[in-house]
């Protein structure tokens, strides 16, 4: 039976710093301290995101290095938990629970709407809309939240 998404976030983990032993493109520096968050901590963060405010994947990295005094956090497995946060919520909201973390208010690092949330695009944008949030088109498929960047909460 595959493990839900509650109970990836339930796990008990911890968060790992490594060296990184060669550069990785925009994201580190060989030697630099590079924290691999959990599902938990990541899940938590997105739920400190203010209702009118977003959060970008590099927001939430930015707050997992430095809570962890690391030079960066881990691109891949930040986004990767980002979407265990929100398919949680989707599993959550069905069995009725009402307070859910706001995986809405998550944007790409170029403001634009997750392809991979629950309910793809179209849910996305409804959610964010529901907030008062205005689009622009961003390609054939999907939009950015206008004046994004202004948006973006102040997380600790």
């Amino acid at each position: 039976m595959a493990t839900s998404a509650r109970d990836k976030i339930r796990k008990p983990q911890e968060p790992k710093i490594e060296r990184l032993d060669r550069p990785m493109s925009n994201w580190g520096k060989t030697g630099d301290r590079m924290v691999i968050s959990t599902p938990a901590e990541v899940d938590a963060l997105i739920r400190t995101i203010p209702r009118g405010k977003l959060a970008s994947t590099d927001t939430l990295r930015d707050v997992l290095a430095k809570r962890h005094k690391a030079d960066v956090a881990c691109p891949m497995t930040t986004g990767i938990f980002v979407g265990i946060s929100a398919k949680a919520a989707a599993e959550e909201e069905e069995m009725g629970t009402e307070r859910i973390a706001p995986w809405w208010r998550v944007v790409m690092s170029d403001g634009k709407l997750r392809e991979k949330s629950p309910g793809g695009i179209a849910e996305h944008k409804r959610r964010l809309a529901a907030e008062g949030f205005r689009f622009e088109a961003a390609g054939k498929k999907n939009w950015r939240v206008v004046d994004w960047e202004r948006k973006l909460a102040r997380l600790a």
